[in-house]
């Protein structure tokens, strides 16, 4: 009767053999392409991803989230979900609600946000004198704002809406 560690290579069998990582890795990577190809969809999308990466943008800190930080308040149905997001002087305030988000980016001054959402572009929101910005609908999924002001770029942590 054979016994079947037989066939079980240890770390001394792989030493002794002419093994080479780099071969064997592009022949799988070969036969991913072939039998498993990554969607042309899912590949535009990761193209797209990387080309709104802004390297200058400085990324703000959500200091405050009303799911986290407050306190439940009794017979609220559906209270609108209030964030503050922080970036060196530049504050921005958004309220998201079923209807929508408004917001406020402090100290006011002239910005153009977007509403990234994804792969599609996002919702282009303009700033008026006070720096405050609405939009009619509500992020679906997952979000980030991206405000350029001036010559510079700030833009949010991801959140879920």
């Amino acid at each position: 009767m054979s016994d079947m560690n037989d066939d079980v290579f240890d770390e001394d069998d792989w030493d002794d053999q002419d093994f080479d990582a780099g071969l064997l890795e592009e022949e799988l990577r070969q036969a991913a392409a072939v039998l498993d190809p990554v969607p042309a969809e899912l590949q535009q999308i990761a193209v797209d991803a990387y080309a709104l990466h802004d390297l200058d943008a400085r990324v703000a800190e959500l200091t405050f989230d009303s799911l986290v930080d407050a306190l439940p308040v009794r017979g609220a149905g559906d209270p609108p979900r209030m964030l503050t997001f922080q970036a060196g002087e530049v504050t921005v305030d958004v309220e998201v609600t079923a209807h929508g988000l408004m917001g406020q980016v402090l100290p006011p001054q002239p910005a153009r946000i977007e509403v990234l959402t994804g792969p599609r572009p996002g919702s282009s929101l303009t700033c008026d004198d006070l720096g405050r910005f609405t939009a009619d609908a509500p992020p679906s999924g997952p979000f980030a704002l991206r405000l350029r002001t001036g010559g510079d770029v700030v833009v949010t942590e991801w959140l879920r809406a």
